[in-house]
């Protein structure tokens, strides 16, 4: 079974047991220089192998250069 979560606005279907750090493979992301809120808290790096919980929000934010 799946579960359908919002990320940065676009709804997602995620495998059952996915982590962060599936989704960000799913979306084709990178796993440096980005930051990750679930339902409003940010995850640390350590706790993106974990199973995600059921959540409604997902929230990817990466880091710009620029001046």
């Amino acid at each position: 079974m799946a579960t359908d979560v919002n990320v940065n606005g676009d709804d997602v279907r995620l495998p059952d047991g996915a982590t962060v750090l599936t989704l960000l493979d799913q979306l084709d992301l990178p796993r440096t220089g980005v930051a990750v809120a679930v339902d409003g808290v940010v995850h640390p790096q350590s706790r993106w192998a974990q199973e995600l919980g059921p959540c409604e929000r997902i929230e990817i934010l990466t880091a710009v250069q620029g001046g």
